[in-house]
């Protein structure tokens, strides 16, 4: 799944991968287990990835949308070790999360070096996932 997280005024939070540094994307994620409703997939790796914990008072889980959005594309071959042996293809399921201006990010450093808040076009030409830029243009 893929979360594209932003303000009121469509300023896009990215963040520079750990383990390619110069890309920079969304929050990206995967389910623990095969039942994992998506919405309780994009909770958890908001907060892994960002700190950003969403469920509370300040920002309920109804900023989180699931913008019925799926992309299939090919798994980046440097990335392909991470999935079942023979699979080559992911589909991301796209949500949006709003959060309110100043939102405090704290990156789990072992997958992300830094963090932006791009407006949304910058945010777009700044990703290297194709499927990430479009998304983010959908703002």
């Amino acid at each position: 799944m893929l979360v594209v997280i932003h303000t009121p005024a469509l300023d896009v939070l990215l963040i520079e991968r750990a383990d390619k540094p110069g890309y920079w994307q969304s929050v990206t994620g995967s389910k623990d287990r095969i039942d994992e409703p998506l919405a309780d997939t994009c909770v958890r790796e908001v907060a892994e990835e960002t700190g950003i914990v969403i469920g509370s008072s300040a920002l309920p889980r109804a900023a989180l949308r699931d913008w019925q959005l799926v992309n299939v594309y090919e798994i980046y071959p440097v990335w392909r070790r991470r999935y079942a042996p023979g699979v080559t293809h992911n589909t991301e399921h796209v949500f949006g999360l709003t959060v309110p201006s100043g939102t405090p990010v704290a990156l789990n450093p072992r997958e992300h070096l830094r963090h932006q808040w791009l407006p949304y076009r910058e945010a777009a030409d700044r990703c290297f996932s194709p499927s990430n830029a479009e998304a983010i243009l959908h703002l």
